[in-house]
C-alpha cells in the first residue's frame, strides 16, 4: 500500500484544509522555489474587472460587469444540467481527496487517465503499491511538493465569490443534511447577484441560479483505488459552503498535479493536460464552481510548476529523478519501450455532454491528440466574449519556458519562449494581463505547445510549424530553387540543407499523402534533385515533406506549392533524376502511392 504524511491527521482536518484551498500542511522551505511561491491574488487580479468583494470575506460585493457574470451563470446552470450520468461520476471521483486512513484517492490520480487505459492502470497500481515514492512524493495533490505546491486560500477570501448553488434568496430552505450552523441561507447566499440574475432564463424567479446537486455514491470500481470510496461533492459542509468561489482550489491542484504528470511524460502531454482540464470543468459539473473559477484554476497551476522547474536544484533533485522513476517503471511493466506501450494502448477520450454543444462552443468531445488538445484550448476561454485589448504582442511569463523542458530538450530558453508565444491565444480574454509584470498565464496553450512541430532555421529562430501532433523539432529546410509553381504532371526542382548527412528520404506531396519521390543527401547535409507532381493532383494549394525511411519524422518544415492544372490533352509525367552532394534523386512519377509498411504522420499544410 502507498504510503503517506496524512496518517494521524483527522478526516475533518483533511476536508476542511483543502475545500478552502489550503495545502494540509506546509513543506519545510528546502529548495529555493518553496520560499518564493507565486502571488495568486496578483495573478489573478484580472478577476477585479468583473466583481469586487466587500473585503470582508462574507461572499458579498459589487457586480462591475454584468454581461461576463451572467455569462459565467449562464455556462455553469447549463454544464451542470447537460452532464451525462457517467460525467457526474467522474465529477465526483475529481472532487475525492485522500483520507485519513489513505483509503481513498485524488486528482493526482484520477488526471492519469490522460497517460491512457494501460499506463493510467500501470501508474496507479505503481502509486498504490508503493512502486512510486518519489513520484508519490512529487504529485501528491495533499501534501505533494508540487501536487499541493500552493493553496488558494488567501485568494479565495480576498476575492470572496459566491457559489453556484448558493441561494440569492435569503429566506430560502436549507436541504437536508447541510450544515445549518455554517451554511444558513440568512447569512451564507448570494444576494449580491440576484438583480445580475433575475428575469435570466437559467435562474428562478428570485434569482437563484439553476442548479441541480449531484448525490453522493460510493465508487465501487476499485479504478484509482482497491477500496470502496464514498464520494460526495460537500455541499453542506462548511468549506465548500462558505469559502469563496474563485478560484478553484480542486481546479488548482488538478492543474498542479496534471501539469506535473505531462512534464514526467511529456509524450502524452497534451492528453494529461486536457484530462485535467476536464478535472476542473467537473467542478462546474457539480454546481460548486464558475467557468471563471476554473481558468484561474488553470492560470495557477501553471505559474505553480513553472516556479518549480524554474528552481535547478529542485529540478534536478525532484523533478527529474521522478520522472526516470516513472519511465523505467511503466517501460518495465509495459514490457517495451514508452513509445511502442503508447502505440499500442487507447487513448484517453471523454464525451462530457453526450454529443451536445455548448452554448457558443462545442461538444468537447475527445478521441484523439487533436480533439484533445482543441478541447484544452475551448476550455481556456469557454468562448467568453474579449472584455480587456485585443491585438497585443504575445506576452510569456517569466519561467513559463520552463515548462517545456521535457519536452524540448534541444531547445534554448529562448526558443521555447517562441514556440510558447507562438502557440498562445490571442490577448483579450478574461483573466488577461498581457503586458503586465506578470505576464499573460491566461493565454498559454500548453496543449498546443506540447503537441508542437517546430523548425529551427540556421540562424537559431524557432518557428512552430503546426500542433497536434507529436512534439518534434526539425532543423532541415526544403526549398524549390525554379519556383513553388508547378503543373499537374511536371517536375519540380526541389533543394534541401540542414539534412541528416547520407541519408535517403522520401518527398511526400499533400494534402492526400503520397510519395512522390526521394532525396538523397550528401555528406554536407543538402540535396538537390526534382520530382514529379502527379498528373492526377488537384489544383490548388499543397505541400511536399520530407520524412525519414519510417515516415515517422518530418524532417523539414512543409514547403508551400501550388500545382495548377494540367491542359486538357496534356500527357502524363515522368520520373527525373538529380543528384544532390553526393547522392542523387529520383521521381516517382505520377502513380506514386505510400510504401506498404510506412506510415504518414499527419501535418497540417
Amino acid at each position: 500500500m502507498r504510503r503517506s504524511a496524512l496518517r494521524g491527521v483527522t478526516v475533518a482536518a483533511v476536508a476542511t484544509a483543502l475545500v478552502v484551498g489550503s495545502p494540509l500542511a506546509a513543506q519545510a522551505a528546502t529548495y529555493p522555489s518553496d520560499s518564493t511561491k507565486p502571488d495568486l491574488v496578483s495573478l489573478l487580479n484580472g478577476y477585479d474587472q468583473y466583481w469586487t468583494s466587500t473585503g470582508k470575506n462574507d461572499l458579498h460585493g459589487t457586480v462591475n460587469d454584468p454581461a461576463t457574470l451572467a455569462t459565467n451563470d449562464r455556462l455553469t446552470s447549463w454544464i451542470n444540467q447537460h452532464a451525462t450520468k457517467a460525467q457526474q461520476f467522474t465529477a465526483l471521483q475529481d472532487a475525492e481527496y485522500d483520507n485519513a486512513t489513505n483509503t481513498a484517492y485524488d486528482q493526482s490520480f484520477t488526471v492519469s487517465e490522460g497517460l491512457g487505459d494501460a499506463l493510467s492502470k500501470l501508474f496507479v497500481q505503481g502509486r498504490n503499491d508503493g512502486d512510486l515514492p518519489l513520484v508519490n512524493a512529487l504529485i501528491n495533490s495533499s501534501n505533494g511538493t508540487s501536487g499541493a505546491y500552493v493553496g488558494t486560500g488567501d485568494a479565495k477570501a480576498h476575492y470572496s465569490y459566491p457559489r453556484p448553488y448558493l441561494p440569492t434568496d435569503t429566506a430560502a430552505t436549507l436541504p437536508a443534511g447541510d450544515d445549518t450552523a455554517s451554511c444558513n441561507p440568512a447569512t451564507v447566499n448570494a444576494s449580491s447577484l440576484a438583480a445580475n440574475r433575475t428575469g435570466k432564463a437559467w435562474a428562478d424567479a428570485k434569482g437563484n441560479l439553476t442548479i441541480t446537486r449531484v448525490p453522493a455514491v460510493t465508487d465501487t470500481t476499485h479504478q484509482f483505488s482497491p477500496n470502496d470510496v464514498v464520494l460526495d461533492a460537500g455541499y453542506g459542509q462548511k468549506g465548500i459552503c462558505t469559502g469563496g468561489s474563485y478560484p478553484s482550489g480542486h481546479t488548482t491542484t488538478a492543474y498542479q498535479a496534471g501539469i506535473t504528470l505531462a512534464t514526467l511524460v511529456p509524450e502524452l502531454a497534451p492528453e494529461i493536460l486536457a484530462r485535467a482540464s476536464e478535472a476542473g470543468n467537473d467542478r462546474i459539473v457539480l454546481g460548486v464552481h464558475y467557468p471563471l473559477d476554473i481558468m484561474g484554476g488553470r492560470i495557477d497551476g501553471e505559474a505553480a510548476l513553472a516556479a518549480r522547474w524554474s528552481d535547478t536544484q529542485y529540478r534536478t533533485e525532484v523533478l527529474e529523478p521522478a520522472r526516470a522513476e516513472l519511465t523505467g517503471y511503466l517501460e518495465a511493466k509495459c514490457g517495451g519501450t514508452l513509445a511502442d506501450c503508447i502505440a499500442a494502448e487507447k487513448p484517453y477520450t471523454d464525451d462530457p455532454y453526450g454529443g451536445q454543444a455548448m452554448p457558443g462552443g462545442t461538444t468537447q468531445v475527445v478521441t484523439d491528440r487533436a480533439s484533445a488538445a482543441k478541447v484544452y484550448r475551448e476550455r481556456m476561454t469557454y468562448g467568453f466574449a474579449k472584455t480587456g485589448t485585443a491585438g497585443l504582442a504575445p506576452s510569456v511569463p517569466t519561467g513559463a519556458s520552463n515548462l517545456l523542458l521535457s519536452t524540448f530538450p534541444t531547445l534554448t530558453d529562448a526558443q521555447r519562449t517562441a514556440v510558447l508565444a507562438q502557440t498562445e491565444i490571442a490577448s483579450g480574454y478574461p483573466l488577461d494581463q498581457s503586458g503586465t509584470a506578470n505576464g499573460s498565464w491566461e493565454r498559454l496553450d500548453l496543449a498546443a505547445a506540447t503537441s508542437a512541430t517546430v523548425a529551427v532555421a540556421a540562424d537559431g529562430t524557432a518557428t512552430v510549424v503546426s500542433t497536434g501532433g507529436d512534439a518534434r523539432v526539425v532543423s532541415g529546410v526544403l526549398t524549390a530553387p525554379e519556383g513553388t509553381s508547378v503543373e499537374a504532371g511536371k517536375p519540380i526542382a526541389l533543394a534541401g540543407t540542414g539534412l541528416p548527412a547520407g541519408s535517403t528520404l522520401q518527398v511526400v506531396l499533400r494534402s492526400d499523402p503520397v510519395v512522390v519521390g526521394t532525396l538523397t543527401v550528401g555528406a554536407d547535409g543538402t540535396a538537390t534533385g526534382s520530382v514529379t507532381v502527379p498528373a492526377g493532383t488537384t489544383a490548388g494549394a499543397h505541400t511536399l515533406d520530407l520524412v525519414d525511411a519510417s515516415g515517422a519524422s518530418v524532417l523539414v518544415s512543409p514547403l508551400a506549392i501550388t500545382v495548377t492544372a494540367a491542359p486538357a490533352t496534356g500527357g502524363t509525367g515522368t520520373g527525373s533524376t538529380g543528384t544532390g552532394g553526393s547522392g542523387t534523386s529520383t521521381g516517382a512519377g505520377s502513380t506514386g502511392t505510400v510504401p506498404a509498411g510506412v506510415h504518414l504522420p499527419v501535418v497540417s499544410g
